[in-house]
């Protein structure tokens, strides 16, 4: 059986699983179907085509263990709608851990706490203007990552991954291995307010260090959010970046812009993006998007797009 046969066998079996649970146990199936319409210009002329955006279907679940004790696990997959059939699945989020009074531990693949510390201030994230792809590098998903994150306090929460590079070489001359790298972040969520601090050390690579300062405030149908980052490298040089988002809605429209510059990615960055959604319920939505990317070294990207994102 081919890879992508496997795969399809695995998806079709996951819904019934779902059903036979035990009693206090949890499993739930779920996805998100997102895909755009969209004119792409990277310099040699505008291009249309398909995008599936992060598209993903997943299992999560929890099983009770002890009083106040359960196991947690998740298996989640990207869904390429658009792209070869041996290219269909990749994986995205994948662990299994522990979770109770203690706080919560968790080991397999998945977002960096720096990564999640972002929240949902990238008003754009999995299209053409998500931070990653010109403010920053450091929005990553690991494997072979342990991670602990503690109780909610106050609206105060910490987490900490420790991430094994061990089998990585980064010399094959002499060997050398690459360190281990640590990904930390601390952020207050209450009341409409979000601030949160977080630093990668030698996970981006090796030796480069990062560190990430969020903000984002709700109030009303008004969110506006801040990101600023700031990396240094093996050669103790530093470069920065930032972006600004603001949505309003108005009933089932909501109005979207965001603005950064970053000479993380590319020297000289600069990108913009504005964006409509309605959405017809907590499920569905249409929307559309403009995006403008320029650098140093004749860098000048721009993309226009209508979509649709369903989530079940």
């Amino acid at each position: 059986m081919n890879k992508t046969a496997l795969s399809l066998a695995i998806v079709a079996i996951i819904p019934p699983m779902a059903n036979a649970q035990d009693d206090g146990d949890v499993l739930d199936f779920y996805g998100k179907a997102n895909a755009t319409f969209q004119a792409a210009d990277e310099g040699d002329g505008s291009v249309t085509d398909v995008q599936s955006n992060a598209s993903r279907l997943g299992v999560k679940g929890e099983i009770a263990l002890t009083d106040g004790i359960k196991g947690i696990y998740r298996m989640e997959y990207e869904v390429d709608m658009d792209g070869d059939a041996e290219d269909t699945f990749s994986q995205r989020n994948i662990y299994a851990g522990l979770e109770g009074g203690f706080g919560q531990v968790i080991g397999g693949k998945f977002d960096t706490p720096l990564k999640v510390a972002q929240k949902k201030v990238d008003l754009f994230n999995d299209l053409e203007g998500d931070i990653k792809s010109l403010i920053t590098s450091s929005d990553n998903r690991e494997a072979d990552a342990l991670q602990y994150t503690s109780p909610s306090f106050a609206g105060f929460k910490a987490s900490a991954a420790y991430i094994s590079n061990k089998e990585e070489i980064i010399n094959e001359e002499t060997g050398e291995e690459r360190d281990n790298g640590v990904s930390i972040s601390v952020a207050y969520d209450n009341n409409g307010v979000y601030m949160a601090y977080a630093v990668d050390q030698g996970v981006e690579e090796q030796d480069v260090d990062v560190q990430r300062f969020v903000a984002q405030y709700n109030v009303g149908p008004v969110q506006v959010g801040a990101l600023f980052e700031e990396q240094e490298d093996a050669a103790g040089e530093n470069t920065d970046g930032w972006m600004g988002s603001v949505a309003y809605k108005i009933e089932q429209w909501t109005l979207k812009a965001q603005y950064g510059q970053s000479d993380i990615k590319k020297e000289g960055g600069e990108t913009y993006s504005l964006g409509l959604d309605y959405k017809f319920n907590s499920s569905a939505k249409i929307f559309g998007f403009y995006t403008d990317e320029t650098a140093d070294e004749d860098y000048d990207r721009s993309y226009a797009g209508i979509g649709a994102e369903y989530k079940f």
